[in-house]
C-alpha cells in the first residue's frame, strides 16, 4: 500500500498535469502580461502628463477598475493569478521533472518565491475589487515608518533593500543570458516568433530587473537616512527617475521595457511549458 506522502505526491501530479488548472495558468499569464502592458501606460502618463497615480501595479489595476468592464477583468485576471499560484505551489511541492539534483532543489525555491508574488497580486487585485484606495506604495511606506521606529527595524529595512537589489540583479542576469527559454516549447516556434520572444524577454527581463534594483536601493537609502519616503518600492523608483536630467525620456525607455515584459508574458500564456 503506497505511503501517505507517496499518495500525496501522486495527487499533486495528477492536479499538476490536469487541462482546467493548465487552461486557466495561461489565462492567468495572459492577465500577468495585461497588468504589465497597463503598468507601462501609466509610466507613460507619468512621464509626460505628470499623472498623480501612483506608478506601480496597484495603480495601474486601479486604472483599469475605473474603466468599462474593468471590474470584471480584474475578477479575471485574479482567478488566473489564483491558478498560477497553485501550478507554483504544485511545481514547488513536487518539482519539474525534467530537472536533477541540486537545480531541481533551487527551481522548486524559486517556484514557492514565484506564488509568494503572486500571491501578491491576487492580495492587491482583491483590495481594488473592494474599494480600497491605499496603494502599494502607501503600505509599504507605512510599514518602513513603523519598522524603522523600532528596535532593529531600520536594519530590517536595509537587508529587504538589499534583497529587493539582488532581486533586481538576478532578473537582469536571467534575461540577458535567455535563461528563460528553457521553461519554453522553443520547438514550437517559428524562427521569427523565436527571435521576437528573446527580445521581448531580454528587454522585459532587464527593464524589470532595473527597477528593482534601483528599488532595493532606496529601500536602503531609506533605512540609512531614516526617510520611510524612498521605502515606496515602484513608485519611488520611478520618481528617482523623472528627477533626473531627461527624466521624460528615462521613463519612457523603462515603459518600453515593462511594455515588453507584458507582451513576453502573453507570449508565454501561449508557449509556456505548464
Amino acid at each position: 500500500m503506497p505511503s501517505l506522502p507517496s499518495q500525496a505526491h501522486g495527487a499533486a501530479s495528477r492536479t499538476a498535469n490536469s487541462n482546467w488548472l493548465e487552461h486557466l495558468t495561461r489565462g492567468g499569464l495572459v492577465g500577468y502580461g495585461v497588468i504589465h502592458l497597463l503598468f507601462a501606460w501609466l509610466i507613460l502618463q507619468i512621464a509626460f502628463d505628470g499623472s498623480g497615480t501612483d506608478g506601480d501595479q496597484s495603480g495601474a489595476l486601479h486604472k483599469l477598475a475605473e474603466k468599462p468592464f474593468g471590474t470584471f477583468l480584474i475578477v479575471v485576471i485574479v482567478i488566473g493569478l489564483i491558478a498560477m499560484i497553485i501550478w507554483q505551489l504544485l511545481e514547488a511541492a513536487i518539482g519539474h521533472r525534467a530537472e536533477r539534483g541540486r537545480h531541481r532543489v533551487y527551481e522548486r525555491i524559486v517556484s514557492a518565491a514565484r506564488a509568494l508574488f503572486y500571491a501578491y497580486f491576487v492580495f492587491t487585485g482583491i483590495k481594488v475589487l473592494r474599494g480600497k484606495k491605499s496603494s502599494s506604495a502607501d503600505t509599504q511606506q507605512k510599514a518602513s515608518e513603523d519598522l524603522m521606529a523600532s528596535t532593529g527595524g531600520r536594519l530590517t529595512v536595509g537587508l529587504a533593500g538589499i534583497a529587493i537589489a539582488a532581486v533586481g540583479i538576478g532578473l537582469v542576469i536571467y534575461g540577458v543570458q535567455k535563461k528563460f527559454e528553457k521553461h519554453l516549447k522553443m520547438s514550437q516556434m517559428t524562427a521569427k516568433m523565436r527571435r521576437l520572444c528573446d527580445r521581448l524577454g531580454v528587454a522585459g527581463y532587464a527593464a524589470k530587473g532595473g527597477a528593482y534594483g534601483i528599488a532595493g536601493v532606496l529601500f536602503l537609502v531609506a533605512a540609512v537616512q531614516y526617510d520611510p519616503d524612498k521605502a515606496r518600492g515602484l513608485d519611488a523608483t520611478l520618481n528617482v527617475l523623472s528627477e533626473q536630467s531627461y527624466g521624460p525620456w528615462l521613463l519612457a525607455l523603462t515603459a518600453l521595457g515593462i511594455a515588453a515584459y507584458g507582451l513576453f508574458s502573453i507570449v508565454q500564456a501561449r508557449y509556456r511549458k505548464v
